[in-house]
């Protein structure tokens, strides 16, 4: 066994706490790691995980994705918005409370699906685009 210090001080990190005899005890730890058994574990490391297969789909297509879902969410809810400002401006004007507010928010519903339909185009075309690049490799 290496040497120990029958003390119940803390030890430093290079110590080992012995736990049956209530001991620390020294190890002898190099503080610089060994060049050849770091590059011998990595090629087990590798050798093990076998070879890298390059997934598609997780990538900068699912971001890619997530992003064109993320427009057109806040597309509809910005053509919701203007209309609901519209019509609720309007409607503060004129004094006729709720007309021109449900008049605006339906608009705004209809410009905001229109825009995201436009989106969703572009979306559908960008793939087309893709797909017929990896089929002309």
């Amino acid at each position: 066994m290496a040497s120990c210090i029958l003390t119940r001080r803390p030890a430093p990190l290079s110590k080992a706490w012995n736990v049956a005899g209530g001991a620390y005890c020294a190890k002898s730890m190099s503080d610089t790691p060994d060049p050849a058994k770091l590059s011998e574990l990595e090629a087990k490391i590798k050798a093990l995980k076998g070879p890298e297969v390059e997934d598609k789909e997780t990538g900068d297509e699912v971001t890619s994705q997530a992003a064109y879902a993320w427009q057109m969410i806040i597309e509809l809810v910005v053509g919701l918005g203007i209309g609901f400002g519209i019509g609720y401006g309007l409607d503060a004007v004129f004094g006729t409370m709720p007309i021109f507010m449900v008049l605006f928010i339906l608009l705004g519903f209809a410009a905001g699906v229109r825009v995201m339909l436009g989106t969703a185009r572009q979306m559908q075309e960008k793939q087309a685009e893709l797909s017929a690049l990896d089929e002309g490799k």
